[in-house]
């Protein structure tokens, strides 16, 4: 075959279905094996067929023949309406994903020199961050000579992390990065409301 001919026949067959090379899900004439376990669209098992013989029942019903198990010996095949098997597919895809818990990472930043008030305020602001379901980076930042001094900022942000207490999970533990010192805090486990023990009333005699 010229290599122009070659060129076009391997053209034509990656955009025999695009959405089938994208989802790296093989159908109709693309099944290589020699023979298939065929489940129709009820999801009764047919047997083991050729796979052209499997893709001539799929489409006497109107159907698409779909590789939906490759690595089973031999692959299985299913005779069902190809769109609406990736419309579902995506659709439980999506569904997962709203499912996956987002953390986004607040920062509160603290001084070497912080005051009482202050320190208070910012505490709290961590903890509505985390009870919100953020995780906070609770950093601070020397200055010039504070450097000599780094133990201030560790007691800082330590007691920080003791006083928030079981509402943190400490990702990562105070380390200093440039002139910056800081720590990863991740929302604690929050413990089910404990519920009362149904009181019975006695029988009086």
């Amino acid at each position: 075959m010229a290599p122009a001919c070659a060129a076009q026949a391997r053209r034509s067959t990656i955009a025999f279905d695009k959405r089938s090379t994208k989802s790296f899900i093989r159908i109709n004439e693309r099944i290589r094996a020699r023979e298939v376990r065929v489940i129709d669209e009820t999801g009764a098992q047919l047997g083991i067929f050729p796979p052209y013989e499997a893709i001539r029942m799929a489409r006497e019903r109107g159907l698409d023949l779909v590789e939906v198990s490759p690595n089973a010996v031999p692959p299985v095949c299913r005779i069902q309406d190809y769109g609406r098997f990736l419309y579902e597919k995506e659709k439980s895809e999506r569904a997962a994903r709203k499912r996956q818990k987002v953390f986004t990472i607040k920062e509160v930043k603290f001084s070497v020199t912080v005051d009482e008030h202050d320190y208070r305020t910012k505490k709290n602001k961590v903890v509505r961050f985390l009870d919100e379901g953020d995780k906070v980076k609770a950093s601070l930042r020397f200055r010039g000579r504070q450097m000599s001094h780094r133990e201030l900022g560790y007691n800082i942000i330590n007691r920080l992390i003791q006083d928030i207490g079981d509402a943190c999970v400490v990702e990562f533990m105070p380390r200093m990065e440039g002139t910056i010192l800081h720590a990863i805090l991740a929302p604690g486990k929050k413990e089910a409301p404990k519920t009362k023990p149904a009181q019975t009333a006695q029988a009086q005699a």
